[in-house]
């Protein structure tokens, strides 16, 4: 079951939400747990033993650690540690990576070796870093140990990010997890923030979906340099609002069930640098890595060399996170030497570069780099890179010249849509409409905003669900990790 669905928008979502209000406050997590499994069984009955099993797994190592605490023996702690991540590493990479290692051991051999076809668990990149994050923080002390099983497996499980996102770690909602009350404006706020996530996914991050799927599959007579970086752009924009606007879904999702989960965006396609991309991006699983392998291997306390040594560590395992394929471990590779280099030498040298050059600097590597994720076989990588810059097409044929001309409007939209601009706009707007009407009342003054965001949401909600009915395109790019 994902978000943007009718099952979700119009059978599962109303079901939770009435069931949960008139839930006595005591069973609420209760409630919210069972339910959750019914989200995840939703699309893979099966899978859902793998992760009750990491659940009653993780929650018994945190009970442990705390055994070994009164009996004096401190020291078993980081056992218990090493057996979690032994497990919990173990089901994840048994899963995502035992046919990838056995094809690339037959590929590079010759011998054809039969694969397991073994099909991902969704959500296990996931929820894997999510009980991860309270046994390491358990052994780090940092944070209690949860007794009640039912608010552990309601933390693990909790659907609205379950499957992609963000990445809340045990720190971020301990307290909330047992005391969190809800208010109307804070509901409110919860339901413009998933409608505005909706409409990113289903209006923006579809469309422009298309045009990506048409073009990745152009043929090599048809294919051009214009029309393979229009590709690349499309791309571009379909992973920022397909994965931004899950993510506001998500974070809204959690404001209506009071919790507040982390921001996973601040408009990244704003960014003068590398450097800066990656702190605008994907923040939770960043600051995953850099809490739980960074800054554990040495971080920058150890030496330049270590250093370079610990961000290539962190690089590998982001690309191999992402995905069981070369073409991600590339892309990993990729972002660490840009990221090297703007450490080294680049950053230095562009704060002398006017922000313009800085900013076009930026989104050309990021793009760029977006082309290499989206090609997930070498050679149709090798292929699309090689015509983005040329090699066996020309540069401009009817066939950019047609795409080109039916997306322009569009993807401007689209820049709009990934800066703060109308966010600003909306602001001054609010800020103008309380000034005009102040001498109207302020109740009023009050309702007539109110009334008027209500409009714009339902407008929003509306066409995204037309969009739904029509059974238009609707994938989920993040289902795969």
């Amino acid at each position: 079951m994902v978000f943007s669905s009718m099952v979700f928008l119009c059978g599962f979502l109303p079901v939770v939400l009435i069931g949960y209000m008139l839930c006595p406050e005591r069973f609420r997590n209760f409630f919210l747990f069972l339910f959750s499994l019914v989200f995840y069984a939703w699309g893979e009955p099966k899978y859902i033993l793998i992760m009750l099993f990491s659940t009653v797994f993780d929650y018994c190592n945190g009970l442990l650690m705390e055994y070994f605490d009164k009996k004096g023996r401190p020291g078993c702690r980081k056992y218990v540690l090493a057996g979690s991540l032994i497990v919990n590493l173990g089901i994840l990479c048994f899963f995502k990576y035992t046919d990838f290692v056995l094809e690339s051991i037959g590929a590079f051999t010759g011998d054809k070796i039969q694969l397991l076809k073994l099909a991902l668990p969704i959500g296990i990149s996931f929820y894997t870093f999510q009980t991860l994050s309270y046994t390491i923080d358990v052994y780090r002390r940092d944070v209690d140990v949860q007794h009640n099983i039912i608010d552990f497996g309601m933390y693990v499980c909790l659907f609205p990010q379950l499957i992609a996102g963000p990445i809340v770690r045990y720190s971020d909602v301990q307290e909330q997890i047992r005391h969190r009350h809800p208010d109307c404006r804070e509901c409110a706020a919860g339901v413009r923030r998933f409608v505005i996530g909706l409409g990113k996914k289903v209006l923006l991050a579809n469309q422009i979906g298309i045009l990506w799927d048409q073009i990745s599959s152009l043929q090599q007579g048809d294919m051009s340099i214009a029309a393979a970086w229009l590709g690349a752009i499309a791309f571009t924009f379909q992973i920022y609002f397909d994965f931004s606007g899950y993510s506001d879904m998500a974070i809204g999702l959690g404001h209506i069930f009071g919790f507040r989960f982390p921001e996973n965006f601040n408009y990244p396609y704003l960014s003068q640098s590398i450097t800066e991309f990656w702190r605008r991006w994907h923040m939770t699983l960043s600051t995953w890595f850099r809490e739980y392998v960074y800054i554990p291997l040495g971080g920058n306390r150890k030496g330049m060399v270590r250093q370079i040594f610990n961000l290539l560590v962190v690089w590998f395992l982001t690309g191999l996170w992402h995905g069981a394929g070369w073409n991600f471990i590339l892309w990993g590779i990729y972002f660490f030497v840009l990221l090297l280099a703007e450490k080294l030498f680049l950053l230095q040298e562009m704060k002398r570069w006017h922000p313009v050059f800085r900013h076009l600097y930026a989104l050309f590597f990021i793009v760029l780099g977006w082309a290499v994720f989206a090609n997930d076989s070498m050679p149709r990588l090798m292929t699309y890179l090689g015509a983005m810059f040329g090699r066996g097409v020309c540069a401009v044929n009817e066939t950019a010249v047609y795409y080109w001309s039916t997306y322009g409007l569009f993807l401007a939209v689209l820049i709009l849509g990934s800066i703060q601009l109308p966010k600003k706009a909306a602001v001054f707007l609010e800020n103008a409409l309380r000034n005009r009407i102040k001498g109207k009342g302020s109740v009023w003054g009050e309702r007539i905003l109110y009334a008027m965001q209500v409009i714009f949401v339902a407008a929003i909600l509306l066409v995204s669900g037309a969009m739904l009915i029509s059974g238009s395109y609707n994938p989920f790019l993040y289902f795969r990790f």
